[in-house]
């Protein structure tokens, strides 16, 4: 017992160094793409949702998705699946529990 306290005040310090040095350069490419991605949509970016809906909505009146690549189909359905996690994982948070709702 009195060596794994020793290795680890003596180690310890040194690994945990090296463990920071090595997560540095992740965790700043994190934060560069979260200030960009994770942001709430501000009032100058209503315009464009709103057109990007307007376009989703036209073209599944006009049957545009039917001359959708594989690419932009599969991409689409990427996208609708990320939108959909985040909705039960914000679900998730908001109850504070995985299981159901408490009736």
């Amino acid at each position: 017992m009195a060596k794994v306290v020793n290795l680890l005040t003596t180690r310890g310090p040194v690994l945990a160094k090296n463990a920071l040095e090595a997560a540095k350069p992740k965790f700043d490419t994190f934060l560069k793409y979260a200030k960009v991605e994770l942001v709430p949509p501000t009032p100058g970016d209503i315009p464009q949702i709103r057109s990007g809906i307007q376009k989703i909505l036209s073209g599944a009146r006009t049957g545009r998705w039917k001359q959708l690549t594989v690419k932009e189909a599969w991409l689409n359905t990427l996208v609708t699946a990320e939108v959909c996690f985040w909705f039960f994982v914000g679900e998730c948070i908001g109850k504070r529990s995985i299981v159901g709702y408490q009736v």
